[in-house]
């Protein structure tokens, strides 16, 4: 038997990819798994989340942001070589409140660069498409503001909490098996296209993907049925309803008396009919003479009440501190800085300097210099040469109270 007699393995990985790819067929038809209506469903909660997210893209870049009604489709996870035959930034986000499941947000990698030149100040037009840390964390920031505003989107829309996790960004190559593991599991996914414009700059896909029961859990939740209730069983038809109560009875029923806010329960300041005040009325058990405290509902017992008594503080036998240890603080080093002058500039002033600048600063020629102790103005002086350092002439010392003032 010849060598040809035998198959390459780069020829058995092919007969295993189109092997897995032709049961694909067989079932990845959107009208098999999703009905009209929830490919409607899907569509308008794409076109309402990412419409948000899409202002809050162009918010950020500075630049009109437009993305186009959406369309649904199906996608085995065995053709996502042949969907992303070339590298694209695949972003992921987890629900952790209000929906269960991961969304994937993939780009172009060419439109993620665009998207990082724009972040970092340039014009969106890189030399170059390939994107290092920087240009990632950039993309990342942008996903993360698109992600926000489409939960936001999401909460308004189902009327609950929409919580996610930060975006995981990864560079996806599909043909390799790289970054795969931010795909949401399963064999059949929903994919979500839409198209994506900023200026002239960028003009292509941005597609979602998720799992079918994801999916069908946010059409489920947008009909209603996740928060249906039963309706009430109607009433057995032999069974009586209770009788309405009697006005009458109602109203010759005996109605308690208020009690006046500061008056006993029993009667009010004055006794009945004339009475002494203070008086049983009814007879009604006489309450506590005033200034007595009361109790309620519990037994009043003795307890020994004794006042605090304090011991002199003068003429202790406590040891005197000894002054010679303030000699422990006389080593401890301290920051000695003199200033000689200050000024308020604005970024656009900062970023224009150059060598050979000159900037103004606000005190006078001649004036005095602050001397600074750790940050805290002691002393005023003047600045004089030594030898060939530069030094500083104590002037004047500032008061205590001055420099409590500058605290």
């Amino acid at each position: 038997m010849t060598g040809k007699d035998y198959l390459s393995q780069e020829e058995i990985d092919a007969l295993l990819r189109q092997n897995a790819a032709d049961q694909g067929e067989e079932v990845a038809d959107i009208n098999d798994v999703l009905t009209s209506l929830e490919q409607d469903a899907l569509g308008e909660i794409g076109n309402i989340t990412f419409g948000s997210a899409a202002t809050a893209l162009s918010t950020l870049l500075g630049k009109k942001v437009e993305i186009t009604t959406p369309t649904v489709s199906l996608i085995h996870r065995s053709k996502l070589e042949d969907e992303f035959p070339k590298p694209h930034v695949a972003v992921h986000v987890s629900f952790r409140e209000g929906f269960e499941g991961v969304n994937a947000l993939i780009i172009r990698t060419a439109d993620a660069a665009v998207i990082a030149d724009l972040m970092l100040g340039g014009e969106g037009r890189p030399a170059d498409t390939e994107l290092n840390e920087i240009h990632i964390s950039a993309v990342q920031e942008a996903m993360n503001q698109m992600m926000g505003s489409s939960a936001t989107s999401m909460s308004t829309i189902f009327n609950r909490m929409v919580n996610i996790s930060p975006p995981g960004i990864v560079i996806m190559d599909a043909p390799k098996g790289i970054g795969l593991s931010s795909i949401p599991d399963g064999d059949l996914l929903v994919k979500i296209s839409f198209r994506l414009t900023i200026e002239d700059l960028v003009d292509s896909q941005i597609m979602q993907l998720q799992t079918i029961p994801f999916a069908k859990e946010l059409v489920a939740s947008l009909m209603g049925a996740a928060d249906a209730q039963p309706a009430p069983e109607p009433a057995p038809a032999g069974a009586s309803s209770p009788p309405p109560a009697s006005a009458p009875a109602a109203a010759s029923a005996p109605q308690p008396e208020p009690v006046m806010s500061g008056a006993p329960a029993g009667g009010m300041a004055g006794g009945p009919m004339g009475g002494p005040p203070g008086g049983p009325a009814g007879g009604a058990p006489e309450g506590p003479p005033v200034g007595q405290p009361h109790t309620y509902g519990a037994m009043t017992r003795n307890v020994s009440v004794q006042p605090v008594q304090f011991g002199s503080l003068g003429g202790g036998a406590y040891p005197q501190a000894d002054q010679t240890n303030l000699d422990l603080l006389l080593d401890i080093p301290l920051r000695v800085t003199v200033e000689l002058g200050r000024t308020h500039k604005q970024i656009k002033e900062i970023l224009e300097l150059s060598q050979g600048s000159v900037i103004e600063l606000d005190k006078l020629a001649g004036e005095p210099v602050d001397i600074l102790v750790n940050n805290k103005l002691i002393a005023k002086g003047e600045v004089v040469v030594i030898d060939e350092n530069f030094g500083v002439r104590v002037t004047d010392i500032i008061s205590q109270w001055d420099r409590i003032q500058k605290i």
